[in-house]
């Protein structure tokens, strides 16, 4: 039955009745829903207990026309189960106690089994997929590219330079190759193992890869994240690379094989898949803080999104990142209406 809705017939390339809607961080804190259960817990309770998991994830499904649901979780959490010691520092985001600043660290560090270090995570996706499957909406799994995980790991937490982390990649290649090395079994593990607990699709969040030339892209990272989609492509499910601040390097992002590729709203998206190839699907590309505009104002750029797909099969409408706080819960509702209807209304004509 999911195999046959629009998001995965999307991801596919395959011909669908309206151009499948979903928004990244669509479960967040612009929902009241969501708020109110954060206003009891923290980001890490949250994450670790599947039933709240997977009530948070349900939120948007049940307040919006979506085409896919993603696991409330976040790409951070597999670190911890390999010994580095994470928090959500509220105002500031993610932090890390015990960053990686020498080889020794590095090697310190575990690869422990996703069923035995994440087991919250996947029975939340056993949980959600229980919900989703009757209604026929399909679920999404996923996890943070070695190359964004392994900066956060080494910087502690946020950066706008990326200083240790570019410093570690080019002093120390040999223990750079080993934390990628492990990370990529652990992130291919968690992967895997979502996909038998449920998720019909996967996507790798390369948050940070915009940072990269594409000299240290191709050197450095495109190898890992590539045998880390190759994997991922095991389970015989849609896997989706999301980046973003790479339109200048979709030559090098196109040769890691993901099934779509996510592009966010710095470039065209009909010049984007003209570089990634008629071959993949694409995914995107409005800019979130448009959602704060005035409605006419959203309505012509998603309607020149629109028009820059151009009808093909392959298109998943969704932002070029995720959804942002104080974002209108109206307007995301009437856009993902719109969507549906000024498509369905396409397909009609040219039928």
């Amino acid at each position: 039955m999911l195999s046959e809705s629009r998001f995965i017939k999307a991801c596919r390339r395959e011909p669908v009745d309206a151009t499948p809607v979903w928004f990244m961080r669509q479960a967040g804190r612009y929902m009241p829903e969501y708020r109110e259960i954060r206003g009891r817990m923290s980001m890490l309770e949250a994450i670790r207990n599947p039933e709240v998991s997977r009530d948070i994830t349900l939120q948007p499904i049940n307040a919006f026309q979506l085409d896919a649901a993603i696991i409330f979780a976040d790409i951070l959490t597999p670190l911890i189960g390999m010994g580095i010691d994470l928090d959500f520092i509220k105002g500031e985001g993610p932090h890390i106690e015990n960053p990686l600043r020498t080889t020794r660290d590095i090697d310190m560090l575990g690869v422990p089994a996703a069923a035995e270090a994440l087991p919250f995570a996947l029975e939340a996706i056993r949980l959600t997929a229980a919900e989703l499957t009757p209604r026929g909406i399909p679920l999404i799994g996923f996890c943070g590219a070695p190359f964004t995980l392994a900066s956060y790991a080494i910087e502690g937490g946020g950066s706008r330079n990326y200083e240790r982390t570019k410093g570690m990649m080019y002093a120390e290649p040999a223990a750079w190759k080993r934390l990628m090395d492990k990370l990529v079994t652990v992130l291919s593990d968690l992967l895997a193992r979502q996909v038998e607990a449920g998720a019909s699709a996967l996507q790798i969040f390369d948050s940070w890869a915009g940072a990269l030339s594409p000299y240290d892209f191709d050197r450095y990272v495109a190898p890992y994240t590539r045998q880390l989609i190759e994997n991922a492509r095991k389970s015989n499910v849609p896997v989706i690379y999301f980046s973003t601040g790479t339109s200048a390097m979709l030559d090098e992002v196109a040769r890691l094989g993901s099934d779509v590729v996510s592009v966010d709203w710095r470039v065209r998206l009909d010049r984007a898949w003209q570089t990634i190839g008629s071959d993949r699907a694409i995914q995107g590309n409005l800019d979130p803080l448009l959602l704060f505009a005035p409605w006419r104002e959203v309505q012509a750029q998603a309607d020149e999104i629109l028009a820059q797909a151009g009808g093909r099969p392959g298109h998943i409408f969704n932002l070029g990142h995720g959804i942002l706080p104080g974002t209108p819960v109206e307007t995301v509702a009437r856009l993902a209406e719109y969507i549906h209807e000024k498509t369905a209304r396409l397909e009609q004509v040219n039928l």
